[in-house]
């Protein structure tokens, strides 16, 4: 069955299938997610094979309201009461111990924590208040490709499989919640995004920044930690500030290049007839939120190759590097 797109004035229908145990992708600030009642295990269990994701991979819950939260926790401490009433709604998703039993183990990965968000849409925000229920809400794409930012990329990926679409337009950010563990006795990032370090160690003071590297036997707290995430079916490679070399690379091709890069760069070179170039904008900001846009239109002119602005990892390069290298393995040009 074809998967039903629906518009923002028909938000009362999204949540009734979400209700009755159904999927519906849905717009937040970051990216779409693909939504599900988060406390039906049967309707989560819809989302891995939606998705083909990795069932040890726990998922985000989406509430409208910091009460939500509280019937799952046995407390929120000081500390997080400040995160929540400095940042949500926001795209800051904070991890918590939770009570025994509260949630599907298929939501926590079997972990005695849980990730939660309160989203900055109010279209998204609405059809949970109507569903009654929080919901789980995992990038709405094929597992490990790049996180979609429009409705036409979720139909893309995910047509057939789910049962609709909240459609409310592109997403403001492009790259996926700040993930901080506030299970632990001090509190780290465990993925980076809009909401910074600095931002958050102004609100609770000083705080760590994870680089953890899981094993196949371990189970990771927060999406993106543990499998190969964010990457096109093209070899993507990251470059610092070579360009000529670039440049003098691709002249030797006798293929089509895709290269990813802000304005000034873009503007600088003469590139050769064999790129094909996609604008990041003006900044490591508007970088953030074209990239994942950038590889999914390189995606679809089925390129072999695809060259990447790097930014320094601080601030928001922070989360477009982490993105960023992810999509390439690592990889830089050389």
């Amino acid at each position: 069955m074809e998967t039903k797109i629906l518009k923002s004035n028909q938000i009362q229908e999204a949540a009734d299938l979400i209700r009755d145990g159904k999927l519906v992708s849905f717009p937040t600030e970051t990216v779409y997610g693909l939504g599900a009642d988060a406390t039906n295990a049967t309707a989560v269990e819809k989302v891995y094979k939606a998705k083909g994701r990795p069932s040890d991979n726990p998922l985000i819950v989406h509430v409208a309201d910091v009460e939500t939260v509280e019937k799952y926790v046995d407390h929120l401490d000081e500390k997080t009461k400040k995160l929540m009433n400095s940042f949500w709604p926001g795209p800051l998703t904070i991890i918590l111990k939770i009570k025994d039993g509260v949630l599907p183990k298929v939501v926590t990965g079997g972990l005695q924590t849980a990730a939660f968000r309160n989203p900055n849409q109010p279209v998204t925000t609405k059809m949970i208040e109507k569903a009654g229920v929080p919901i789980v809400g995992p990038s709405a794409n094929t597992s490990g490709k790049p996180s979609p930012t429009t409705a036409l990329h979720v139909y893309h990926d995910l047509n057939k499989k789910i049962d609709g679409i909240l459609d409310d337009g592109q997403t403001k950010y492009g790259i996926e919640s700040t993930v901080l563990d506030m299970s632990v006795d001090e509190p780290v990032i465990l993925r980076p995004g809009a909401v910074t370090e600095k931002d958050i160690e102004k609100v609770i003071g000083k705080i760590s920044n994870s680089n953890v590297h899981l094993s196949a036997a371990d189970v990771p707290k927060a999406p993106g930690m543990k499998y190969r995430h964010y990457a096109p079916e093209a070899k993507v490679q990251i470059v610092k500030s070579n360009w000529s070399d670039v440049i003098s690379w691709i002249n030797q091709q006798n293929e089509m290049i895709g290269i990813m890069a802000t304005d000034d760069v873009i503007e600088k070179y003469d590139w050769p007839k064999n790129t094909t170039i996609f604008s990041l904008g003006k900044s490591v900001t508007s970088a953030s939120h074209f990239l994942f846009d950038g590889l999914r239109n390189f995606d679809d002119h089925k390129l072999a190759n695809i060259l990447v602005q790097s930014f320094s990892d601080e601030g928001m390069g922070a989360a477009y590097m982490n993105r960023l290298l992810k999509s390439a393995g690592n990889e830089y040009f050389s």
